[in-house]
């Protein structure tokens, strides 16, 4: 299912940013905090921080495909999102 909204990540919990497997993704952390940004393949939960990229405030994603943002993780069609602090990431996928 498409979306295009702002999400609010709670503190110290992985958060699921899509709402169905996607291919691409428009992100941004437009939180006050960094944000760790992770694929996974399937709606499993992230259990570790192994393959996660930092996002500080501001930054962002326009329209990439998964395979580019994380060529390692074949399949990969879901995102989560995590702070130490909470955070907000608006995000968007077809």
């Amino acid at each position: 299912m498409a979306q295009n909204t702002t999400l609010t990540i709670p503190a110290s919990t992985w958060t699921q940013i899509t709402d169905a497997d996607i291919a691409r993704i428009t992100f941004q952390n437009v939180g006050s905090n960094h944000a760790l940004i992770k694929a996974t393949v399937g709606a499993s939960t992230p259990s570790n921080f192994n393959g996660a990229i930092r996002y500080n405030p501001g930054q962002g994603e326009r329209n990439v495909l998964l395979t580019d943002l994380f060529p390692g993780l074949t399949g990969a069609n879901r995102v989560y999102a995590y702070s130490p602090d909470a955070s907000q990431v608006v995000v968007s996928h077809a």
